[in-house]
């Protein structure tokens, strides 16, 4: 059996002190009444943030990925904001269902789809779907899952 050297044991000593006098939880000194503090992806308070938008593709009439687009909407005028965020369920659907086409017609596993016409396609779903412009759309991530056979 090794022994243990004097310096190794007053050092493991004063670590278990250390760590026994912190607090048990870190939140144990904030005040009980204060919120968590919100993540953002911007400190813009134009941006409005959107979850990613998924579809199938579809080859040999079978699935064989999806394709994923992260997006978000710049919408610097107020009131157009807030028409944005209470018409984010009609927005998406407009979203899924523009997607879903474009998904079936061009997008194949084997090559990256064109952001350009996604984005362009998005941009005309948002404006018609808002009926005036204003809001732009701005992706931040294209990507596709292609499914083992």
């Amino acid at each position: 059996m090794r022994a243990i050297s004097l310096p190794f044991l007053l050092a493991s000593l004063l670590a278990a002190t250390m760590a026994a006098s912190l607090p048990a939880r870190a939140g144990e000194d904030a005040p009980k009444d204060q919120k968590a503090p919100e993540h953002k992806t911007t400190q813009s308070q134009s941006y409005v943030e959107m979850d990613p938008i998924y579809t199938t593709i579809v080859a040999d009439n079978r699935p064989a990925g999806m394709l994923m687009i992260g997006a978000g909407l710049d919408v610097p005028d107020d009131r157009l904001r807030d028409d944005v965020n209470r018409s984010m369920p009609v927005l998406r659907d407009a979203y899924i269902r523009n997607l879903m086409s474009f998904t079936a017609n061009v997008v194949r596993t084997d090559t990256q789809p064109d952001v350009a016409v996604i984005a362009e396609r998005l941009q005309g779903v948002t404006d018609r779907a808002l009926k005036r412009k204003g809001a732009r759309i701005l992706l931040a991530q294209v990507a596709i899952r292609v499914t083992s056979k």
